[in-house]
């Protein structure tokens, strides 16, 4: 399977056509069909179907696709590091998180190491623990911001000095408005708004003394501004961290903490063993500095 075939394959998937696709890659339509056949051969599997206007993706051909974005995206990442000079100190610095006040942290170290090295720049890729550490592991980012335990077996880690506070985010004029801090009592007969990936935490699922199904979830989200608009037009609480929706001046949402207070501890990770490029030893080593 060459690259170049790949490349072919994602422009299809890309223009959902073949005439589409060949005329973005200065191809006749003869010559993409022909290697679009061709690589069906080679994998012994359909990886689409071939509609008067469109082209569709088989079941495999969506993993292909996948696949094949990855490989992409680690051959152009390859060819970034290896041709920067020896003499310069520049590059892309790639970390997967989820939503994080602590993301100032990371911030506030690229920030200070772009004052001596302006060529450097940070990508944040979102998601939540399962998707940061499969990316990771992939090789797909550099490093992953994390809450809870880290497999040691895996990665290296440094502790980040940043906690999240978990609460709820809740209309102002919800009855539970009124309190200060929020217990479980209070949310156990409420509608429940969380993220999907809540309940992963152990101090959150041993703050409730029922389990999840027996609670009242009306709505999940993966981001916390989709669920801060499900609670503002009333579905229901939000369970998040502190610090990421403006709840302050005129906004018509507020946040209450949990009681007992819960707090989530977070460190960057990366893979055991991995070879650095300049500006991820950089990175570390400011890291390191700051904390």
């Amino acid at each position: 399977m060459e690259l170049r075939v790949l490349q072919y394959f994602l422009a299809v998937t890309r223009e959902q056509s073949i005439s589409g696709a060949a005329e973005s890659l200065y191809l006749s339509q003869p010559t993409l069909s022909r290697q679009l056949k061709e690589l069906e051969e080679e994998l012994g599997k359909q990886l689409m179907i071939r509609g008067n206007r469109r082209i569709t993706l088989t079941e495999e051909g969506m993993i292909l696709r996948k696949r094949a974005e990855e490989i992409m995206e680690l051959v152009n990442k390859a060819e970034n590091e290896i041709s920067m000079s020896d003499d310069i100190i520049a590059g892309d610095i790639t970390v997967g998180a989820g939503e994080t006040d602590g993301i100032r942290f990371l911030a506030k170290a690229v920030r200070s190491l772009q004052e001596k090295y302006p060529m450097v720049h940070l990508h944040i890729i979102s998601g939540d623990k399962a998707a940061v550490t499969e990316e990771l592991d992939h090789g797909l980012i550099d490093f992953g911001l994390i809450f809870g335990d880290v497999d040691t077996s895996k990665y290296e880690y440094l502790k980040i000095p940043y906690k999240d506070k978990w609460g709820v985010i809740m209309r102002r004029d919800s009855p539970l408005a009124e309190k200060e801090k929020i217990t479980a009592e209070d949310l156990m007969d409420k509608p429940l708004i969380i993220s999907r990936q809540a309940f992963r935490y152990n101090e959150l699922r041993k703050f409730f003394p029922c389990p999840q199904d027996k609670l009242n979830i009306v709505a999940t989200y993966n981001l916390l501004f989709n669920g801060s608009l499900m609670v503002d037009e009333g579905m229901g609480y939000a369970i998040s961290f502190d610090k990421l929706i403006n709840v302050s001046g005129d906004s018509s949402l507020c946040f209450r903490p949990l009681e007992p207070e819960i707090e989530a501890e977070m460190n960057i990770v990366w893979k055991k063993y991995q070879v650095f490029t300049k500006v991820a030893d950089k990175f570390i080593q400011k890291l390191r500095e700051s904390i």
